[in-house]
């Protein structure tokens, strides 16, 4: 059994990206249960401080390929470097986050090496496998779980075969970043860069570049207020915003919501929008399908505003308020503000 590798990605200032962390924590406890090493490759221009930021979530070593072509992310550069430390060290499991990069270059290396990709996974679990022709058992596979058919099934998925390494992208947010420890030693291993890229590599040059900051930051923060199709407009939104200003919350909303224009789409909490676990949810007017729950459903605590007490959300919320929220959320800020005088 070999390696876990990890594909790390990081912002413009050299942080380590949250979901690498997870991935990372994820990794750590994959390598344990296979008694193998977790690895990390990352890619920067005078990368520093990733030791102290990666050991600590028991990285065993980490390639640094450190190089000027690699100040801004290109997808080819990525692509050659991945693919040849992959060849080199030949992982069992590799991950990506299933971000804007994560999706770029895990298809391609998946493509490259003829092997199996599982995308946007929800969990990742070890277990054995028999294989219904031949009733051969295969130990230690990776179970690659994620919401199938409109998230009305969780399927599980498997590498067939002896085909590696097995590959899959997770999104951010599903799993929890815990570091394993604070005292925890691994090795860097510096890369030369040139042995892996090609000419061809640099056939796409970044002439300019334009930064928009990001205004919506549902993944940082603890507490969501969040609206469904049952907020009944954009003004009902207009509440939530007011709402989630005074007690210090970020509006989110569901992909009916967002569909009807009430709120942006980088609010959409979901299977296909983003995944959160905030200390505190508030879910206004949502009636709790499946594909919204797989997107918050491991909030630490749950509060529901609903008129139907049958709504599917009202199963997985640790409270829930059975009324108008237009009349419900105005007592709440209420109460706020005394609690506050």
């Amino acid at each position: 059994m070999k390696n876990v590798l990890v594909y790390c990605e990081l912002d413009e200032k050299g942080v380590v990206s949250d979901v690498t962390l997870e991935l990372c924590s994820k990794g750590r406890q994959i390598a344990n249960t296979l008694g193998v090493q977790l690895d990390v490759i990352a890619m920067g221009n005078k990368m520093a401080n990733l030791e102290q930021q990666l050991y600590p979530y028991g990285v065993d070593t980490i390639y640094a390929a450190d190089d000027e072509k690699l100040t801004y992310f290109r997808t080819l550069p990525h692509f050659s470097i991945v693919t040849g430390i992959i060849q080199e060290t030949q992982p069992d499991i590799v991950l990506f986050g299933a971000t804007c990069k994560g999706r770029d270059v895990a298809p391609r290396v998946a493509s490259y090496l003829r092997c199996g990709l599982t995308a946007d996974c929800t969990k990742l679990e070890i277990g054995d496998y028999e294989d219904n022709r031949t009733k051969e058992v295969h130990k230690n596979i990776l179970y690659q779980i994620r919401p199938a058919f409109g998230g009305n099934i969780i399927a599980t998925i498997v590498t067939a075969g002896n085909v590696r390494p097995q590959m899959a992208t997770v999104r951010p947010g599903v799993m929890k970043k815990a570091a394993a420890d604070a005292n925890y030693k691994g090795q860097v291993v510096k890369l030369d860069v040139n042995k892996y890229l090609k000419a061809e590599d640099d056939g796409v040059k970044i002439i300019k570049r334009e930064i928009v900051e990001r205004t919506v930051d549902l993944g940082a923060a603890s507490i969501i207020v969040s609206g469904g199709y049952g907020v009944g407009s954009k003004e009902g939104f207009d509440l939530l915003h007011t709402f989630a200003k005074q007690i210090g919350a970020e509006v989110g909303a569901t992909r009916a919501a967002v569909d009807a224009g009430w709120a942006e789409n980088e609010r959409q909490i979901g299977q296909t929008g983003v995944t959160v676990r905030p200390k505190l949810y508030i879910a206004c007017g949502i009636s709790g399908a499946i594909q919204h729950r797989a997107g918050m459903e491991q909030s630490a605590k749950i509060i529901s505003i609903n008129t139907d007490p049958e709504a599917p959300i009202n199963a997985i919320a640790d409270y829930t308020i059975i009324g108008d929220l237009n009349e419900v959320i105005p007592m709440l800020m209420d109460g706020y503000k005394s609690i506050r005088i």
